[in-house]
């Protein structure tokens, strides 16, 4: 954690030391969470957890046109799975609306807040420029009782979406354009997911958060650095209503993921679009899309760790993710035989009917993960991509005449081929093996280089599996508005083997259970499409960082 953010935590404590410290994160129901959101949660979250003090989940929910209840319930799912459980501190800002209420009245009969009548357009031509003043609005001197009776109308209905406006009364020649005047409630007569038609008018983040951050105790509002121009703004509203001790806003830098998206207007987009699977899609990086895709909290966490916490925006590689979850699989995931692109082998010389089940190793480097057993019989599948008719230099696998080992089983020498007479490809290859040579038999007659993972055709296992990579087909460049989500995905940002036949103690593996499949990399069971005998594997991760290219 950098000491910045623990500095400020400790000037407040030294001013007040029976101060409890409290952070929140208070997302709008309106997506899912990403792993930038992830990000800042465990900012606020282990700040808290390392003075003792308290953590609170608070739904920015002021907003009925974008928000919904799933979101709410998706959000809080994802932070308890992340490991960032708020325990009892969940909140709702819509539940202080009353309240905020009151205290704008409190502003307007101080003088500190107006109704305006100008239009979206009006307001927005009025505020100025970066170089030039506003102009102050014709409604701007209301008396304190003429702007209390029209915002009690506003409330009650009487006008149409943006008809008036509550503004702060601040400076309209600000350099700081957050302080023109900035617009505190609006009109929206539109249901909310959890008060109903109560309420026509809704309170604009900028004033809601810091009244919010008051009412829970919160010391410590924590947020991205693009809220840092709005922090005088926090404060005005705070110091106005005479409220202390305050809370203080203070920032950090956001994390952005090279090659993927972490706006959520673009994910929104992506989703509803059908461009993905739903916001869980394994391509995204939104924290249920990182579960599905098979990722575990403890290496999310870890590379949230790692990262530690900046002043300025951090860009980082996938690649640097990827290694850590790699490092958390690698010492505990079994390894399994899984044939995704397959190629028939007949052994000629084995007899036919008969079948063995042969002792293999549950991981290549640890043999305390113990052993099963894998059904041995005269046809078998291997990968398409271990076979060559004629080998380029450097290829150790099988090739006609060549003689390779089987995994946990025998040597086998490809004696010849099988095409389709129209298409020349090969479809299925007639080998033989030497009975002395299986695998633990001692047999040291030979030496070979290439060993084959492969699947008992009897046995096998069909099931279908996902292979997926990065997401934007360049990851180096911001998104490209000119351009179509369907000319900015990656073709093989995600490629779907519809027959791929594994090993038979993989038909009844369980929903997010982990697995390594030989030389292609980490795989889980697709907890949204898997079925009882028909498997959907996700592969989590390659083997080694395959982030720079695509899929495969």
């Amino acid at each position: 954690m950098s000491d910045f953010l623990e500095t400020v935590i400790d000037e407040v404590l030294a001013q007040s030391q029976d101060r409890t410290v409290c952070t929140r994160f208070p997302p709008e129901p309106n997506g899912y969470l990403h792993i930038g959101n992830a990000y800042a949660i465990r900012i606020s979250h282990t700040l808290a957890s390392r003075f003792g003090g308290r953590f609170h989940l608070r739904f920015d929910d002021t907003n009925p046109l974008r928000e919904d209840a799933e979101y709410a319930a998706a959000i809080l799912e994802d932070m308890r799975w992340l490991g960032y459980d708020p325990g009892p501190h969940v909140y709702y800002g819509s539940d202080y609306s009353e309240r905020l209420y009151e205290y704008a009245e409190r502003l307007i009969r101080q003088g500190d807040a107006y109704v305006c009548d100008l239009s979206a357009e009006e307001l927005a031509g009025s505020r100025g420029t970066l170089t030039e003043p506003g102009r102050d609005s014709p409604y701007r001197t209301r008396t304190p009782e003429e702007n209390l009776e029209l915002f009690a109308r506003m409330r009650q209905g009487e006008f149409p979406n943006g008809a008036k406006v509550l503004r702060a009364k601040i400076d309209m020649a600000s350099p700081n354009m957050n302080l023109r005047d900035p617009v505190l409630y609006r009109i929206l007569h539109a249901p909310h997911y959890r008060t109903g038609n109560d309420w026509c008018i809704y309170p604009m983040y900028d004033y809601a958060h810091p009244l919010q951050d008051a009412i829970e105790g919160i010391t410590h509002s924590l947020c991205s650095i693009e809220f840092k121009d709005h922090r005088p703004l926090y404060d005005w509203v705070l110091e106005k209503l005479g409220i202390s001790p305050a809370p203080k806003q203070r920032e950090f830098g956001r994390l952005n993921i090279r090659g993927t998206v972490t706006s959520k207007r673009y994910l929104r987009e992506l989703v509803a679009g059908g461009y993905m699977d739903g916001w869980d899609d394994p391509r995204l990086p939104t924290v249920s899309g990182l579960r599905r895709r098979g990722y575990t909290p403890s290496s999310i966490r870890r590379f949230l760790d790692r990262i530690g916490v900046s002043r300025d925006v951090s860009v980082l590689d996938m690649a640097l993710l990827e290694h850590t979850l790699r490092e958390e699989l690698q010492p505990t995931v079994p390894a399994r035989m899984a044939v995704l692109r397959p190629l028939k082998v007949v052994i000629t010389n084995y007899p036919e009917g008969e079948e063995e089940w042969l002792p293999v190793s549950n991981h290549p480097d640890d043999p305390s993960l113990g052993s099963r057993t894998v059904p041995f019989s005269r046809e078998i599948y291997i990968e398409r991509e271990d076979f060559l008719e004629e080998p380029v230099k450097g290829y150790q696998r099988l090739a006609p005449g060549r003689e390779v080992r089987l995994k946990g089983a025998y040597f086998i020498v490809c004696e010849s081929m099988v095409k389709d007479p129209a298409t020349g490809e090969i479809l299925e290859l007639r080998c033989t093996y030497d009975p002395r040579t299986l695998s633990g038999s001692g047999f040291t007659e030979r030496k070979v280089k290439g060993t084959l993972h492969w699947v008992s055709a009897r046995h096998a296992v069909r099931a279908e599996v996902h292979l997926y990579g990065k997401l934007l087909a360049d990851g180096e460049e911001a998104v490209d508005e000119e351009k179509g989500w369907d000319e900015r995905i990656r073709p093989d940002s995600r490629i779907v083997l519809k027959d791929c036949l594994l090993e038979p103690s993989l038909e009844e593996a369980a929903v997010e259970e982990r697995f390594q499949f030989m030389r292609h990399g980490y795989f889980t069971v697709d907890r949204k499409h898997s079925r009882p005998g028909r498997p959907v594997f996700n592969r989590i991760v390659a083997l080694k960082d395959s982030w720079k290219g695509g899929a495969v």
